[in-house]
């Protein structure tokens, strides 16, 4: 039961994530576009200075639901950022120090590395379609399989993502007619340059989001999150090859007691990370607010009315769940499977379209054909997923 507990976890939180993602795709459009309360980057600072509220909530929920104290969760948080930053000063006669420079260097890394994405991505939203942004920013799936490290041509998953990149171009290009009718877009805006912006921007954004997938399964995540820890694609900073009194972070290693709990509970360490995102964001990049106002690039507005400031908050918290869930999916399935696993939303915003938009009238062949294709798709790499799954060796007790 024990062992199956991260995986159901997993596909929860998964759920969770897509849905998250398409409130705030769709919050963000009402917000720029119906409310004309048009602030890319100030909005983009409230969400992710947000992210500081995901560690804190996560460790009052364990406290409350476990018998771990909040001291022994962060004495073993410690202990596996130790030994996953600097594993080879760690040793059980000498025990090193907590590695603040490396973690602060690692958190400002994926501060930056999340960032520009995500501006491009609010920037891109008030220029092009929700679907079209949507659709272009998910093709980050195929950007992450040619970015793999290690690569090598794996039939099947070369398969799922081109699959996954073709039901992207068909929603894009299939579903134009149904996107313009439900934007009431004229003629002469259909001819104007802002949607070509917006989906070149969403594409640049699309591209260094698979960047830092990548980077985050190879450099962030514990080699300890649960699922495909054989992928050999993302190897982690360093193993215990080289210094065999290294206590290295492993799935079978288990220390609980009341002093520490080691390895930390399933998504703490992502959470960590989310939250230090949040702080760091929240103390630094406040400095380009007064700089965007004064070069007239951005003039700052406070919300002048209660549903854009109810509608503020409702993009901060669903891009809080989007983003925190999406850290811990990259350390449990890695890039691959959770960028085309993410592909999905391109579906629930169709659906949401026809629930809450236009209705029938955005149905077009080339979104149903589409989302069908991007479905199927996810379902040839979670087939992968779990075959793989199989084929690893089960210790022998």
């Amino acid at each position: 039961m024990a062992r199956n507990t991260p995986r159901v976890w997993s596909f929860a939180i998964f759920a969770c994530t897509l849905i998250a993602f398409v409130v705030e795709t769709e919050l963000t459009q009402f917000l720029q576009t119906k409310l004309k309360y048009r602030q890319p980057f100030f909005i983009f600072y409230l969400v992710h200075s947000s992210f500081a509220v995901m560690f804190p909530f996560h460790l009052l929920y364990l406290t409350a639901t476990t018998k771990y104290t909040t001291t022994a969760l962060c004495n073993g948080l410690a202990l596996a950022l130790t030994n996953h930053l600097a594993p080879h000063h760690q040793s059980r006669s000498s025990p090193a120090q907590f590695p603040k420079f490396k973690f602060l260097g690692l958190v400002l890394a994926l501060t930056i590395g999340i960032t520009y994405p995500a501006l491009l991505w609010f920037c891109a939203i008030t220029l092009a379609s929700s679907s079209d942004v949507t659709a272009i920013w998910n093709t980050n799936a195929f950007f992450a399989y040619l970015m793999t490290f290690k690569f090598k041509w794996e039939p099947r998953r070369l398969f799922a993502v081109s699959l996954a990149t073709v039901g992207v171009l068909i929603v894009v290009y299939g579903g134009t007619t149904a996107a313009d009718r439900h934007a009431k877009v004229s003629v002469e805006k259909r001819a104007s340059p802002k949607p070509v912006v917006g989906d070149l921007l969403t594409l640049v954004a699309s591209l260094g989001y698979a960047l830092y997938q990548v980077l985050y399964k190879k450099y962030a995540a514990l080699p300890s999150d649960p699922e495909l820890v054989a992928e050999a694609e993302y190897e982690h900073l360093a193993t215990d090859e080289d210094s065999p009194d290294v206590q290295y972070d492993a799935p079978n290693v288990t220390l609980d007691n009341e002093n520490t709990v080691y390895p930390p509970p399933f998504g703490l360490h992502p959470n960590l990370l989310t939250s230090a995102i949040g702080l760091c964001t929240l103390s630094v990049l406040w400095i380009f607010l007064p700089v965007l106002h004064y070069t007239g690039i951005e003039l700052f507005l406070l919300p002048d009315s209660f549903l854009t400031t109810f509608t503020i908050v409702g993009i901060a918290l669903s891009g809080v769940v989007f983003n925190a869930g999406f850290m811990i999916l990259l350390g449990v399935w890695g890039p691959l499977v959770t960028s085309v696993g993410n592909l999905s939303t391109i579906v629930l915003v169709f659906i949401s379209e026809i629930l809450f938009g236009a209705g029938l009238e955005a149905v077009t062949a080339g979104g149903v054909v589409g989302c069908s294709v991007i479905v199927a798709a996810f379902g040839v790499l979670a087939y992968d997923m779990l075959d793989k799954r199989r084929q690893i060796p089960r210790p022998i007790n």
